[in-house]
């Protein structure tokens, strides 16, 4: 086990109410890396604001101007978390979702997807290597 200590305990973070938190899952399970940068960003501020419930009030002109969006990535942002059913919008609020279920099959074809690409480029640098 790894030995962990403070690197400065004196602004040790205490968690108070109200809090934000997001679900590991996020990271861990490819949430993250699969969304755009307005997404990320317009996801993870609303975990910022959103209250016990994950409901969030903020207007589309309060988000841009907050988080520096034009209303076009504001747009394309808010509809792609709809479609990835992370977040659900019904004109005037937000609400945050559960984390869809990501099954091991849906995850064990990413990852048998990342290793032939990672062959494929293997593949072309032993060509290359054969080539001089």
């Amino acid at each position: 086990m790894v030995s962990k200590s403070l690197i400065n305990p004196e602004k040790k973070r205490v968690l108070t109410p109200p809090f934000a938190w997001i679900d590991r899952r996020f990271l861990f399970n490819g949430f993250l890396a699969e969304l755009g940068p307005q997404e990320n960003l317009l996801y993870f501020f609303l975990v910022l604001v959103a209250d016990r419930d994950g409901l969030s009030y903020y207007s589309y002109d309060k988000i841009c101007q907050l988080l520096t969006l034009d209303v076009d990535d504001y747009i394309q942002a808010r509809n792609g978390l709809i479609e990835k059913d992370l977040i659900a919008f019904d004109g005037r609020q937000f609400q945050l979702l559960l984390l869809p279920v990501r099954h091991k099959s849906l995850q064990s074809k990413r990852i048998s997807r990342e290793q032939k690409d990672a062959q494929s480029l293997a593949d072309i640098f032993s060509r290359f290597a054969h080539m001089g």
